[in-house]
């Protein structure tokens, strides 16, 4: 009968495992920088992860050609870790606000990070983006059946929870 107590305990305290997914913007130069990362206590066998710049405070573009709507240099998306993790590259056009990631297979742990460049539309310096100005914009992702979503605060990052693990 002791057992029943510590079993009891054990249940009550025990968290649900969590497959979350965080994403950081690392402003650069020449090149910009997302991380997808799999923070989350189970891999995730497939899911679309969608950056939308749309609502960030400096009207946030991707400049990825000399002759579009960014500023100087300019930058393609290019994958630079996690590769074997997308499924196909997006097709990410100057001045777009939106690049969505089809993800499969990512570990715990595990990342995917690519580099474009980011212009803003809204403040004095068009080629280097600040802080405050990625607030407002969306990180979104597509696991299975449901839609999960987070909005990036005062720090260019943020922990998009996905609900439990599927076992």
């Amino acid at each position: 009968m002791k057992i029943l107590p510590l079993l009891t305990a054990a249940c009550l305290l025990a968290s649900p495992s969590l497959a979350d997914l965080h994403v950081e913007f690392v402003e650069g130069a020449p090149k910009d920088r997302f991380v997808v990362t799999n923070t989350g206590n189970c891999p995730i066998d497939a899911a679309m992860v969608t950056i939308d710049l749309t609502g960030s405070q400096g009207g946030l573009i991707f400049d990825v050609t000399g002759a579009g709507s960014g500023v100087e240099v300019f930058q393609p998306f290019e994958v630079v870790l996690g590769g074997d993790h997308m499924v196909q590259l997006p097709n990410v056009k100057d001045g777009d606000q939106v690049v969505s990631l089809q993800l499969e297979n990512l570990d715990q742990n595990g990342s995917v990070a690519f580099t474009i460049d980011v212009d803003d539309t809204a403040g004095a310096r068009e080629i280097t983006v600040s802080r405050s100005e990625m607030k407002g914009a969306t990180v979104s992702a597509k696991v299975g059946a449901n839609n999960y979503s987070a909005v990036i605060g005062d720090t260019p990052k943020v922990t998009v929870k996905t609900g439990d693990c599927m076992s």
